[in-house]
């Protein structure tokens, strides 16, 4: 069994455990617009508002992602009495996330941060928010939530954006509290004082965090070598762990042994909340019981989706698998299941690509054929041809001795064509319900079909897809490659 496929297995089988998140709660708002000419009035850009629109940020968004993957998630931390708090309620409320434990704090309001975005570029960042530490009757009310016995929560996560709200005796009670249930307390850490942290289970400070925290500047190995055993040192924990952006995670255990894993990002778009990914992921899977490393790798993997979106995203359970799905079948080669099929396509949708689908049997391949497949391939971001099973060609064709070559040798053959991105068989007389399956945005046919009714059409353009007719080279079709080789061998 191949990786990708083991981890799958592992994502799908986790059970739901009650997680609680404590730290510092965000509204993200990004107002769009355009910024395209400089005001007469100083030289600054004039930026003309079109719309506006509120995310969860901070903490929230590290929520939101548990959620998402299917984790019983509560938050606890502080907002105003403001109209930003009232809507950080609501989107939290709206994404399923039980806020039962927030404290209202009169004397500060809630952070939130304005991005002023043109296109998909920011030109402006306007934040609000108070970074004292949490104090008095703010403090107070988060300890009682920690101090409640016996403990409600499976998992803890302190998500640290250095806002005030984890002071060291709300992180020394949520430490204590977790102890209790035997459940792991996970820390996406701020600031250069670790020692804050010391007894919890993991951080998971990037790469510029890690030096700030242990002096250490990180060029190389021998650096993240030093680096993680300051922090385990600082700390007390058993693993250190520095997320590296685009070169991966690095973690190192107790004894010395070490690893680095590989991005999973196939395109970087924005790393806004990656983070925050990476540290709920690994949060759900270690109170679950997932080794280290199987969690660092689901957590990897969850991240390359991430990065590929605009601002925050919760990437859900069934995206993370459609990844790995497929991940599984590009390390297959390109033959695959209908069910790698239809987890490869989902994946492409969530990255924005575009698949073209074909189908047919291609018994003899021909100058015919691979200029219809080149021009099919040019239509979207991949090609995925579907082939009739040898039944299904025999119970199509009334020609004896077809298909002359077998479905191993056709899928073999259409493989080695570079405009062949994708392969996968089917039995039945039309490929309709393998289009249902893998719902494809742009299915192709030979022009010849253009009188004949495309299978699947209806179900493409239902959601959203178009059907192309291909334009088809003149004077080649298999018939009549059989013909003149029966012909020449009279």
């Amino acid at each position: 069994m191949d990786d990708s496929r083991r981890l799958s297995q592992i994502l799908e089988a986790l059970p739901q455990k009650r997680i609680l998140v404590i730290g510092d709660l965000i509204l993200d708002r990004y107002v769009d617009g355009k910024a395209g000419r400089v005001s007469p009035e100083a030289p600054v850009l004039v930026f003309e508002f079109t719309s506006e629109r509120y995310l969860l940020g901070g903490a929230c968004n590290v929520a939101a992602n548990l959620r998402a993957l299917g984790a019983e998630t509560t938050v606890l931390g502080a907002i105003g009495d403001d109209e930003a708090g009232r809507t950080l309620r609501t989107l939290l409320h709206n994404d399923g996330i039980d806020i039962s434990a927030l404290v209202v704090d009169q004397a500060r309001p809630t952070t939130r941060k304005t991005r002023y975005v043109s296109k998909t570029a920011q030109v402006l960042r306007v934040d609000e928010e108070s970074r004292a530490p949490a104090s008095g009757d703010t403090e107070q009310a988060m300890l009682a939530v920690l101090s409640q016995r016996p403990f409600p929560w499976q998992g803890v996560l302190l998500s640290d954006y250095g806002k005030g709200v984890l002071t060291p005796q709300v992180i020394k009670a949520a430490v204590a509290a977790a102890k209790t249930v035997n459940g792991p307390v996970v820390v996406d850490p701020k600031g250069k004082d670790y020692s804050i942290y010391r007894g919890v289970t993991l951080l998971t400070p990037n790469r510029e965090e890690a030096e700030a925290a242990t002096g250490i500047t990180i060029k190389g190995t021998a650096e993240l070598h030093r680096a993680a055993q300051r922090l385990r040192e600082v700390t007390g924990i058993q693993t250190a762990t520095i997320t590296l952006g685009k070169d991966g995670i690095f973690f190192e255990t107790g004894d010395g042994s070490h690893q680095i894993l590989p991005t999973e990002a196939r395109q970087v778009f924005d790393v806004t909340g990656a983070g925050d990914t990476v540290v709920a992921v690994l949060t759900y899977c270690r109170t679950c019981g997932v080794s280290l490393e199987d969690s660092l790798r689901l957590a990897n993997c969850a991240a390359g989706i991430t990065v590929g979106k605009l601002g925050t995203w919760a990437p859900s359970r069934q995206e993370v698998l459609a990844m790995l799905g497929a991940r599984s079948a590009e390390s297959m080669g390109k033959i695959l299941s209908s069910e790698q099929a239809s987890s490869l396509a989902t994946r492409l949708r969530t990255e924005g690509r575009r698949l073209v689908f074909t189908n047919g049997c291609f018994d003899i391949l021909h100058p015919g054929h691979c200029e219809y497949l080149a021009k099919a391939r040019s239509y979207g971001d991949a090609l995925m041809v579907a082939v009739n099973s040898d039944e299904s060609v025999r119970r199509q064709n009334k020609a004896p001795g077809r298909p002359v070559n077998s479905l191993a040798d056709r899928m073999a053959v259409l493989a080695a064509l570079q405009a062949v991105d994708h392969l996968v068989a089917f039995s039945e007389d039309t490929p309709k319900a393998l289009i249902e399956l893998v719902t494809p945005q742009v299915p192709a046919k030979g022009e010849d079909w253009r009188d004949k009714g495309v299978v699947g059409r209806e179900w493409v353009e239902s959601h959203g897809g178009q059907v192309i007719l291909v334009p088809l080279r003149a004077g080649n079709s298999t018939t009549s490659v059989v013909d003149r080789i029966l012909r020449e061998c009279r």
